[in-house]
């Protein structure tokens, strides 16, 4: 990896690793809807100037269908499912559960991009190692602390599509400035929530504090529009299936800030399962 391929893997860790902390905070205050809806209307306050400047909104108009396929598997259902999810999840454990990227990674590059390094024997020894670290992640929790399945199921979902949007971004749109991808895309997000978050901002203004309106900002402009930029051009600096690998750092920045400032727990689950998913991603998604 280059010094410009790893300070951008650096920056996009700790800009990617910090929403599941303040995504606990503002779910807390706000509606989900009203959350998503923040981050993408903030993003795009953000980006969309400096798309314009860099000409690149035109260029993701005329390729909208995968913009608009991007912005879905992205943002409009991971976004909602993580927010969602924090409620009765720890801002932690949805860290680690995300660690998941690269096995989804890893697949997709084999069946749907021809990428045939899956059958080696590391790769497959990471698979295996990997998913008896998200069983014992997910099963000793769900019997000694009370896990909400429905709410692991639906992060493990919108892990899912953070896998096929960085694929379909680097194979399909990778040639489009990234600031009018992402320009659009919020855009698009931000028309699918507009009414829903919207409407439920009135009853959460009054009870809102400070925390709450800095983790909405800090949501839209760092782990949104900063971060987005970044990923982007980490894609073509290292290519869509390593630049997944940011779920290192993501997961180990989320696990120590849960713990460190919501005295988040430190479960049994987590102390078995969770080297377990990271050595087994590293095997499973490093090229052989």
């Amino acid at each position: 990896m280059s010094r410009k391929g790893l300070l951008l893997f650096l920056a996009c860790g700790i800009a990617w690793g910090i929403p599941y902390f303040f995504i606990r905070i503002a779910v807390q205050q706000f509606d989900v809807a009203t959350i998503v809806f923040a981050r993408v209307i903030i993003g795009a306050a953000v980006l969309i100037p400096f798309a314009i400047k860099r000409k690149a909104i035109m260029p993701a108009l005329r390729n909208w269908p995968w913009v608009l396929a991007f912005a879905v598997l992205e943002m409009v259902g991971p976004w909602f499912l993580i927010t969602n999810a924090e409620k009765t999840v720890s801002s932690g454990l949805a860290g680690l559960l995300i660690a998941i990227v690269p096995f989804w990674a890893v697949f997709i590059a084999y069946f749907f991009l021809g990428d045939k390094s899956v059958k080696h024997p590391k790769t497959i020894l990471g698979l295996i190692v990997g998913f008896i670290g998200v069983f014992l992640l997910v099963g000793i929790d769900a019997f000694t602390a009370n896990l909400d399945l429905v709410g692991v199921g639906a992060i493990v979902l919108a892990s899912l599509g953070y896998a096929i949007a960085p694929a379909i971004s680097s194979h399909k749109i990778g040639h489009i400035d990234s600031s009018g991808v992402i320009s659009l895309s919020m855009v698009i997000v931000a028309i699918v929530y507009a009414v829903p978050g919207i409407s439920a901002l009135p009853a959460a203004i009054p009870h809102a504090t400070w925390q709450g309106w800095t983790a909405l900002a800090v949501l839209g402009i760092v782990c949104s529009a900063i971060a987005f930029i970044l990923f982007f051009d980490l894609i073509k600096e290292i290519g869509s299936a390593r630049a997944t690998l940011i779920t290192y750092p993501n997961t180990a920045i989320a696990f120590v800030i849960g713990i460190l400032f919501l005295s988040e727990p430190i479960t049994l689950g987590m102390i078995l399962g969770f080297p377990l998913v990271l050595i087994g991603s590293y095997f499973a998604s490093r090229k052989h």
